[in-house]
């Protein structure tokens, strides 16, 4: 098994082991990517199922993006640089706001149930909702936020919404949100 494999296994928090676990990798790639990447691959490369070749670099660099990474040399350089090991993915997908956006930066934001959530960054910490499909939020919302953290619930400050009072709110409470650039 390769260490990216192990790296997914702990973003995943459960080890991959079964047909039934291949599934729900598969889904989750797609559901974050928008990548198919078959279960028989997946299979393949855990070593659940034997094969004489090398992994495409296309699969791996899916599966390096799966984790935070631009690609799969950017996530070998991360494995050498912290001595044979990756950062968490935790750690790794993350975003400083105020240091990693600019002004009109957009992020796509995901949570469970099947919620999304397009937001455009204003500067200050200050977002405005774009798009919103299955959520509480509105297209023309604002919120402040500075740190978005993958696999964390994501905390909005002074949500402004037509006819109401400021308030906070909790984005993804149960297993956190996912976010795309």
């Amino acid at each position: 098994m390769l260490p990216i494999c192990h790296d997914i296994e702990q973003m995943m928090g459960r080890p991959i082991r079964s047909p039934k676990d291949f599934d729900l990798l598969r889904d989750n790639i797609y559901s974050r990517l928008r990548v198919n990447i078959s279960s028989h691959t997946l299979k393949r490369l855990w070593g659940y199922l034997d094969s004489p070749s090398e992994p495409r670099q296309g699969t791996l660099d899916v599966l390096a993006r799966f984790i935070g990474y631009s690609d799969y040399e950017a996530y070998v350089a991360a494995v050498s640089v912290d001595g044979g090991e990756a950062s968490s993915p935790v750690i790794s997908r993350h975003i400083n706001v105020q240091q990693m956006l600019t002004e009109n930066d957009e992020i796509l934001l995901s949570w469970a149930p099947n919620r999304q959530c397009r937001v455009r960054y204003l500067g200050s910490l200050q977002f405005q909702v774009v798009e919103s499909v299955n959520t509480r939020l509105r297209p023309g919302d604002y919120f402040q936020c500075g740190l978005i953290i993958e696999g964390e619930p994501l905390y909005l400050s002074n949500l402004l919404q037509p006819g109401r009072l400021a308030a906070n709110y909790v984005c993804g409470k149960r297993g956190g949100i996912r976010f795309e650039r």
